[in-house]
């Protein structure tokens, strides 16, 4: 299998805080990845680690690249998104899209127009005269132009209303995903994106304490609601979690069969968020 990222035993330490602790990694071409944790557990460390803005200790190899040595290679192969607001205010649309083109080799400028065309962004508006979802347009429009096997997104949509925020995603998913590219992407907005991830990465105190995808997590993972009559005989089936709401019982389970808990009450899988929340308290291992 083709691994974009392979890593074994990453760490990353700042004085005595190891943000990055021993961390294994194969993520796979053509997925798309959700790195979720908290504030503080080492998201964005293994971020700059993977895109070569931090030394590191262990074994990490980006697209074949050691990123902290072979950097200048590795970024002709990968493009980073954060936050929307990190455009020059002073800068207009048409100067933005020279400057990319100059930088990055894979950037198609044809490309980029016709996805400018489908908004109401013109080439001589400065960034500070956008709106915020009219700059994440921009910066969108930006990056779909450039053909790279590896895309980085650290909280993209932040700020942005859901109007945006919908389309942002839609577009990223029609317009530039495909089997060769793999998306990275850290949000705290989890239930939006869900729905496109293929692969789950939860990360807690610099280690993941989840690597799966999505289809193992529907299969190891399942959520019951039921009335107070049945509460006892769904504890007696070991729940890693329990919540009560609006006078319904919700456990989570973790390996037992749905035909165990079918006949107690409503049975799903369980959201993204729902499985942080459990696993962030620490009631999933």
């Amino acid at each position: 299998m083709n691994h974009i990222i392979e890593a074994r035993g990453l760490s990353k330490t700042y004085g005595s805080t190891k943000a990055v602790d021993h961390i294994d990694l194969n993520i796979p071409a053509g997925r798309i990845v959700g790195l979720i944790g908290p504030n503080g557990a080492g998201k964005t460390t293994a971020l700059k680690v993977i895109l070569g803005l931090a030394t590191f200790e262990g074994e990490l190899s980006v697209l074949g690249f050691d990123p902290y040595r072979e950097r200048d290679k590795l970024m002709e192969q990968v493009c980073f998104i954060a936050d929307v607001a990190v455009l020059p205010r002073w800068i207009r649309v048409w100067q933005a899209i020279e400057v990319v083109e100059g930088l990055h080799p894979g950037f198609n400028r044809e490309k980029c127009m016709a996805s400018l065309a489908k908004t109401k962004i013109s080439q001589n508006q400065k960034v500070k005269h956008l709106s915020k979802g009219m700059v994440a347009q921009l910066h969108l429009a930006l990056v779909m132009a450039i053909d790279v096997k590896l895309l980085v997104l650290d909280e993209p949509t932040l700020g942005l209303d859901i109007l945006y925020r919908k389309q942002f995603y839609t577009n990223l998913l029609n317009d530039y995903f495909d089997e060769d590219r793999t998306i990275i992407i850290t949000t705290h907005q989890v239930e939006e994106v869900e729905h496109i991830l293929t692969d789950l990465l939860f990360i807690q105190d610099g280690k993941i304490v989840l690597d799966r995808t999505m289809e193992e997590v529907a299969d190891k993972y399942a959520e019951l609601m039921t009335s107070a009559d049945n509460a006892e005989a769904a504890r007696q089936l070991g729940p890693r979690s329990e919540q009560v709401i609006f006078g319904k019982y919700i456990f989570l389970f973790e390996d037992v069969g749905r035909d165990h808990l079918s006949p107690l009450g409503e049975v799903r899988t369980p959201s993204v968020a729902d499985l942080f929340v459990a696993m962030m308290n620490g009631d999933v291992s």
